[in-house]
C-alpha cells in the first residue's frame, strides 16, 4: 500500500465508501480537546455520515418492504417453496355421518386443493380488494317487498336474466318445471348491489339455481317502516323470509347461503329451528362464530383496528339513512361517537335488546352455541388466515359431534374473497358450494316428492312453522 496524503483505507470498500487519510487526519485535527470522552454514539453517528445517501434509502426500501410483508401476512415466498400448488382444504366432520358419505364426499373441490391468487397471496389484499376486483356480466333484479309481521319491510331481489340470452331466469314462479331456489344472505352491511353478492348470484343462476338476495332491513334502498333494525343476532327477518318462500313456492327446494354476519344469522337460526326449518341444504361463508371473541379479536393487531373501524363506519351510514329509528329506540349520541363495532353495538343492539352489557348481547347474538341443534345439511367454509373473523372461534368439536355438519377450512382465502386463478376473477367457494348444492339435490338425501331433505339422524325437516 502506497504512502502519502493520497493513500486510500481498503476498508469498507465494499459499501463502496472510499476514505482517504487526509480526511482522516484531517477529522483529527477537528477533535476537540478530551476526545477521549466522545460518546460512542456521537462516533457511529459520524460513521454513519460517510455512508452514501443511497445506501439508507435502499436500507429503508428493504426494512419498509420487510414491515409490509409481515403486516399483510403476505405468503408468496411459502407458494414459490410449495411450488404454487396451494393447500388442500381440511374437512372436519362426524365419521358416521350420511350427509358425509352421501354427499361432501364427491364433492370434488372440497376434496382438492385451494390456491390463492399468486399477486392476492395476503388475506388482506384479498379482503380489501374484493368489492374491486369481482366482476360479473351486468344482470337485473326483480324486487319483491315483504313486509314482516312487525310491520317492517324487507326488499327480496330477484335475479331475473343475464345479458347472455341463454340463462332465463325468473322469481315468479312462472318457469316450466320447478327450480330449486337459493337464498343469499349478504354480510354487516352488504346488500344485493354488493359485488360479491352479485359475482354469488350471477355464478348459481349460470347453473340453473333460481337466486334470491334477502336483504337486511334497512338496506337495499328500503326504508325502515318499524322501530326495529337488523343486529347480528337478529334471526326473526330471515325466519319469516324462508317460512314465506316455502308456502309461495312449496314445490321448489329452498337452499341457503350465509356470508360473514349473514352466516351467523343463518347459522343461530338453523340451531333455533332445528328440524322445524324448511331450507334444505345452505351454506355458511367465513361465519364469525362467537361475535363476544370476535369484538376482543378486533382490538388485538394494527390490521384489526383498522377492519373495525371501517366497519363501524359503515354501520353509522348505514344509521344514518335511518336516523329518525335509530334515535328513537338507540342512543344516538353513543352511535355518532362509536368508534368500533362493539360501541356501536352498545348504543343500538344491547339497547333494544335490553342487555345489560355489549358482551351480554354478544353471547346472545353469537352462532356457535347452537351448532349441536343444525339438523339439516350444512357445510361451513372458513379461512384459518381470515382477518375479520379470528378462527380461534370456529367451533372444530361441535361440527365434528353434529352429522349434519362438514366444516371445511383452507390455510388462505381472507375474508369472503377465496380469489382462484392467475387472473382473480373467481372465487373459489362459490364453485365449491354450487357443486355442493348440486350434489346434495340429486343425492339420496333429498326427498323429491315433498322437496325436503332427510338429515343424518334420519329425522326429515319439517314443513315451516305457522
Amino acid at each position: 500500500m502506497s504512502s502519502g496524503h493520497g493513500q486510500q483505507v481498503q476498508t469498507g470498500q465494499h459499501l463502496g465508501i472510499t476514505v482517504t487519510v487526509s480526511e482522516l487526519r484531517r477529522s483529527e485535527m477537528e477533535t476537540p480537546a478530551g476526545a477521549d470522552d466522545v460518546s460512542p454514539y456521537q462516533l457511529l453517528f459520524t460513521g454513519l455520515t460517510l455512508i452514501p445517501i443511497s445506501f439508507h434509502l435502499l436500507m429503508a426500501f428493504l426494512v419498509f418492504i420487510i414491515f409490509l410483508y409481515i403486516l399483510l401476512e403476505i405468503h408468496i415466498i411459502y407458494d414459490i417453496f410449495s411450488e404454487f400448488r396451494g393447500n388442500y382444504v381440511s374437512l372436519t366432520y362426524n365419521s358416521s355421518s350420511d350427509f358425509y358419505r352421501d354427499v361432501v364426499s364427491k364433492c370434488h373441490l372440497l376434496h382438492g386443493r385451494y390456491f390463492s391468487t399468486p399477486w392476492l397471496s395476503s388475506p388482506h389484499l384479498q379482503t380489501i380488494l374484493l368489492h374491486l376486483l369481482v366482476k360479473t356480466r351486468d344482470f337485473s333484479y326483480k324486487r319483491e317487498l315483504f313486509i314482516s309481521s312487525d310491520g317492517g319491510t324487507i326488499a327480496l331481489d330477484w335475479l331475473m336474466n343475464f345479458d347472455d340470452t341463454r340463462f332465463q331466469v325468473n322469481g315468479d314462479g312462472g318457469v316450466a318445471k320447478v327450480v330449486p331456489i337459493v337464498i343469499v344472505i349478504p354480510g354487516l352491511t352488504s346488500d344485493s348491489d354488493a359485488p360479491y353478492i352479485k359475482h354469488v348470484a350471477y355464478k348459481m343462476a349460470k347453473h340453473g339455481w333460481n337466486v334470491v338476495i334477502s336483504n337486511h332491513r334497512g338496506l337495499g334502498g328500503v326504508p325502515l317502516t318499524s322501530d326495529c333494525f337488523y343486529t347480528a343476532g337478529w334471526t326473526e327477518d330471515l325466519r319469516e323470509v324462508v317460512n314465506h318462500l316455502h308456502s309461495t313456492h312449496p314445490e321448489a327446494p329452498l337452499f341457503a347461503i350465509g356470508t360473514s354476519l349473514g352466516a351467523n344469522i343463518l347459522v343461530k337460526y338453523l340451531g333455533e329451528d332445528g328440524v322445524n326449518v324448511p331450507i334444505v341444504g345452505a351454506a355458511s361463508i367465513c361465519n364469525p362464530w362467537d361475535i363476544l371473541m370476535g369484538d376482543r379479536f378486533f382490538g388485538r393487531g394494527l390490521m384489526q383496528r383498522f377492519y373495525n373501524r371501517v366497519l363501524a363506519n359503515a354501520l353509522k351510514d348505514v344509521a344514518r339513512l335511518h336516523r329518525v329509528v335509530y334515535a328513537r329506540i338507540g342512543d344516538w349520541e353513543g352511535i355518532e361517537k362509536a368508534r368500533s363495532v362493539g360501541e356501536f353495538n352498545k348504543y343500538t343492539g344491547r339497547i333494544t335488546g335490553n342487555f345489560e352489557t355489549v358482551d351480554a348481547f354478544h353471547r346472545w347474538a353469537s352462532s356457535v352455541h347452537l351448532v349441536s341443534n343444525v339438523r339439516v345439511p350444512l357445510v361451513c367454509i372458513n379461512a384459518i388466515d381470515d382477518p375479520v373473523c379470528t378462527n380461534e372461534a370456529i367451533p372444530w368439536d361441535e361440527c365434528r359431534m353434529n352429522k349434519n355438519i362438514v366444516l371445511a377450512t383452507t390455510q388462505h382465502g381472507g375474508h369472503n374473497a377465496f380469489f382462484e386463478g392467475m387472473s382473480g376473477k373467481n372465487l373459489w367457494w362459490v364453485r365449491a358450494i354450487e357443486e355442493y348444492f348440486s350434489v346434495l339435490h340429486s343425492s339420496l338425501l333429498m326427498n323429491k316428492k315433498t322437496g325436503h331433505v332427510v338429515n343424518a339422524q334420519g329425522i326429515q325437516a319439517g314443513p315451516a312453522k305457522v
